[in-house]
C-alpha cells in the first residue's frame, strides 16, 4: 500500500533561513486541516519562526482512537509517522540542527507528534502537545532509547476531554521526563476540545517570551 499522506499537499509559513530559524512542523487534527494548525500558529505570534504544516489524506492521519490495539491504525499510522519523519529529515539534512526543530499538533495531531517524539528521541527545540499522548493501549511498552537532553516539551489536556484522556497526557509527560526532557503539563477543568487562550498563553511564556529557547 502506497503511503497516502505522501502526495498531500503542505502549507507553510515564515521565512526559513538556512540553520538559523526555528521551524515548527504542525499536525493537525482528525477531520481537521493544517490550516487550524495555521490559526494556532498565527495565535502564537511568533515572528522568528517558520511553519511547516501537513495534511493528512483524508483529513485523517490513522482511523481509529489513539489508545485502541496498535494493529487496527496500521498501515496508517505508520505511514504518518514516516510523512513526519521525512519532513524532519528534510530540515536536518539541509543543515537546521536538531535544537530548531518544534513538534506541534493538537488532538490526533498532537498524539501523532508525541508518538514521533517518542520514537525519534533527541534534542528538539520544544514539544507542544495540545491535547494529546502517546499511541497505543494501557500497557504499551514505548521506545527507551535516546534521550531527549533537555528538551523544553509542554502537554496540555482538559481534565474531561471526550477524545484524550488525561491520565494519558500526564503518563506522556513522565515518559518524557524520563528521557530527559524539561516538561510542562497543565490540566485544565471544564475545558472545552480545542485550544484555549490559557494555552497559547502558557506555550507563548515557555517558547516565545524568552522562556526556555531562544532563537
Amino acid at each position: 500500500m502506497m503511503n497516502p499522506h505522501l502526495n498531500q499537499p503542505i502549507v507553510r509559513k515564515g521565512q526559513l533561513i538556512s540553520g538559523q530559524t526555528p521551524v515548527i512542523i504542525g499536525l493537525h487534527g482528525r477531520t481537521q486541516s493544517p490550516e487550524t494548525i495555521v490559526e494556532i500558529f498565527d495565535r502564537l505570534a511568533w515572528p522568528d519562526a517558520a511553519l511547516i504544516a501537513p495534511a493528512a489524506a483524508g483529513n485523517s492521519w490513522y482511523p481509529a482512537r489513539f489508545m485502541e490495539p496498535l494493529e487496527q491504525n496500521e498501515p496508517w499510522l505508520s505511514h504518518a509517522l514516516e510523512r513526519v519523519h521525512g519532513l524532519v529529515r528534510g530540515l536536518l539534512e539541509g543543515g537546521l540542527p536538531s535544537d530548531h526543530i518544534f513538534l506541534m499538533g493538537f488532538s490526533q495531531g498532537a498524539c501523532l507528534a508525541a508518538e514521533y517524539a517518542m520514537r525519534h528521541t533527541m534534542r528538539y527545540g520544544g514539544l507542544l502537545i495540545f491535547t494529546g499522548g502517546v499511541i497505543g493501549p494501557p500497557g504499551t511498552a514505548w521506545n527507551s532509547e535516546g534521550a531527549f537532553a533537555g528538551t523544553p516539551a509542554l502537554l496540555t489536556t482538559g481534565d474531561k476531554d471526550p477524545w484524550v484522556p488525561a491520565g494519558r497526557v500526564h503518563e506522556t509527560g513522565e515518559l518524557f521526563r524520563q528521557k530527559g526532557a524539561v516538561v510542562t503539563v497543565q490540566e485544565y477543568a471544564g475545558r472545552e476540545h480545542l485550544v484555549s487562550d490559557a494555552e497559547i498563553a502558557l506555550a507563548r511564556g515557555l517558547f516565545v517570551d524568552g522562556g526556555v529557547y531562544a532563537s
